[in-house]
């Protein structure tokens, strides 16, 4: 009698034990042993860190602009991987909090990106995130050039041009991507030339000795019709002194001057005055190049591969300034030429020697309107106009 009544005894004592067991939980009612697991089925309760990603899991044509961003809610990242197709892994930066990871390099298009990412959540257990993403493949890449090069040393009317391998459908996106900074506040626009050029100009003509820099962020960029920017790409030049050079044709005078004083006077023969075909057309043009020596043909004219030296392009219409000492005799008397600007020798060579890219020729008293053919017709256009060619209004 007494062993039975010993475990009578015990085994009361364990039911006890167990009603007491069930009647314990967590405010909400539900009950949370020991072991990780509530009385709803015995599922384990999950981690309370939340990683997150950008591109999404299951992401398609993700743009290669932005970068990948991994965060971790409730919790620190311990460990952050993200692999390109290729498997190798893709650089980035894990803040010092431990909260986000950030990539620092470049996707690549028609790419497949996979993460594998851990934390520790603030309850101290542990948290995975796994997935793949996959980033855009255009139908085309459209490739870039800009001018002036990096470094370039030029005049105060140069423009800046973006020249695209072939038309971009979506131009005022192409705008958008473009940035043009300066050392002082400079107001300009875009304008497009063509269907595969846009420039950007300054209103009036750039202040002397200031720094340009300027940035095509177009890779990435869609510009419709399934192409997308094939790099980025930037330029950095300088601004050099102010120099204009005017030309009123009547005057067979060529006045080249500074900072707003005349600075050299040489006389000149402009276009024919009798023929409005061999007039030196009116207009802002720029020096477009210089050439120690260029050659000369128009059979229209009846002459062919003639040498001229000192020769600063100013139009792809034809027009140059230029020593021509074979018309001496008709230099700062009479416009004869096919309408090119003629110097003497010694005139044309100081002229040369003085003169940089992007220097404006203004040209004035002309019968002959601007050649509107050249592809280099910034200044043709008052501002309103100009302001008119951009896709951004």
């Amino acid at each position: 009698m007494i062993e039975r009544r010993s475990v009578f005894k015990a085994a009361l004592a364990a039911g006890a034990a167990a009603l007491v067991a069930a009647c314990s939980g967590s405010n909400d009612g539900n009950a949370v042993p020991q072991g990780g697991s509530g009385d709803d089925g015995g599922k384990p309760v999950a981690p309370v860190a939340k990683i997150t990603a950008t591109p999404a899991v299951d992401a398609q044509d993700a743009s290669v602009r932005e970068p990948v961003v991994v965060k971790v809610a409730e919790g620190k990242l311990t460990e952050v991987k993200v692999t390109n197709s290729d498997g190798e892994d893709v650089k980035g930066d894990l803040t010092a909090d431990g909260l986000t990871w950030t990539s620092s390099e470049q996707l690549g298009y028609g790419k497949t990106y996979t993460y594998a990412a851990k934390a520790t959540g603030t309850d101290n257990r542990p948290a995975e995130f796994t997935g793949s993403f996959k980033t855009v493949a255009p139908a085309k890449q459209l490739r870039a050039t800009l001018n002036p090069a990096d470094n370039a040393h030029v005049g105060v009317a140069m423009p800046i041009s973006v020249k695209f391998a072939s038309a971009p459908k979506d131009r005022a996106a192409v705008e958008k991507a473009l940035k043009v900074t300066t050392d002082s506040n400079v107001e300009g626009s875009w304008g497009w030339l063509s269907a595969t050029q846009v420039d950007w100009r300054p209103k009036e003509y750039w202040p002397e000795n200031i720094t340009v820099s300027v940035e095509a962020n177009l890779y990435g960029v869609d510009l419709g019709g399934g192409s997308y920017g094939k790099a980025d790409v930037t330029t950095k030049f300088k601004i050099g002194r102010n120099q204009v050079v005017k030309v009123n044709t009547p005057d067979h005078t060529m006045k080249v001057y500074r900072g707003g004083a005349e600075h050299k006077s040489y006389p000149c023969s402009n276009g024919l005055d009798s023929d409005v075909d061999r007039n030196t057309p009116n207009g802002t043009f720029i020096v477009m190049s210089k050439e120690p020596t260029a050659r000369f043909d128009n059979a229209r004219y009846g002459y062919t591969n003639v040498n001229k030296k000192w020769a600063c392009r100013i139009s792809n219409h034809g027009e140059y300034i230029h020593e021509n000492q074979d018309n001496a005799a008709a230099i700062g008397k009479t416009n004869n030429s096919h309408g090119c600007v003629n110097l003497l020798d010694a005139d044309a060579k100081d002229f040369f020697d003085s003169a940089l890219i992007g220097d404006p020729v203004e040209v004035t008293g002309s019968r002959l309107s601007s050649p509107t053919g050249s592809d280099v017709k910034d200044w043709f256009y008052d501002w309103s106009a100009w302001r008119g060619l951009s896709a951004n209004k």
